[in-house]
């Protein structure tokens, strides 16, 4: 599948000028965008806005743990303290299974969830709740979900899932880039570069 309207590579190119597999990115977006509804020029200006800021241009695709003891107190002080920090200092893998034990479907810190279902995505899918109704929903085993992630497509297609199940698309409709904001981020963390960007990307696909 692909757009009814025109959206090339090199629109793209100056829509997330970091990207570094852009013709990559775009025929994920063409392949995976249209099958989740983001159908338009004003749900994939927004779809894009959001993840380039989230994912840095589609850069960043997996959560970066590799928190020092300090920073993990100030992070997350629910699991984290002055006591225990330097025992997970930068090692990513032991906080992941601290921080995310015993929630959204994980079980305790020894079994490895909070590693193994950690952040991954251009829109972060965390936790085994999350991945298994994402993988469900793909028609796929949830372990290859997780492999599946970790590439460009997989990136954007749990992000295209996530917008969604969330109601993005009406809100794109709106150009409501508050909502949009707060819907991901659940604050308005970020809220003036996803502005920007959403106009940008805008004028590129209307040729404004």
């Amino acid at each position: 599948m692909s757009f009814d309207f025109d959206f090339t590579v090199e629109d793209l190119e100056q829509m997330v000028p970091n990207c570094k597999e852009p013709d990559e990115l775009y025929e994920a977006l063409c392949h995976v965008c249209p099958n989740y509804e983001i159908d338009t020029v004003d749900r994939l200006a927004a779809f894009v806005a959001q993840c380039g800021h989230e994912s840095a241009d589609f850069t960043r695709l997996k959560e970066n743990l590799n928190y020092s003891a300090s920073a993990l107190v100030r992070v997350w002080p629910r699991h984290f303290n002055e006591e225990n920090a330097q025992e997970y200092h930068r090692q990513p893998e032991k906080i992941a299974n601290r921080a995310y034990r015993d929630r959204m479907g994980n079980d305790d810190e020894e079994s490895g969830d909070g590693w193994r279902y950690r952040g991954r995505g251009a829109i972060q899918l965390t936790g085994y709740n999350n991945y298994n109704a994402f993988s469900e929903d793909a028609g796929m085993d949830i372990e290859d979900a997780v492999d599946y992630l970790e590439t460009l497509e997989g990136a954007v297609e749990s992000a295209a899932w996530f917008w969604l199940k969330n109601d993005l698309n009406e809100m794109a409709d709106d150009r409501d880039n508050t909502a949009m904001t707060k819907r991901i981020n659940g604050g308005t963390h970020g809220i003036e570069d996803r502005k920007e960007r959403l106009i940008n990307n805008l004028e590129i696909l209307l040729g404004d």
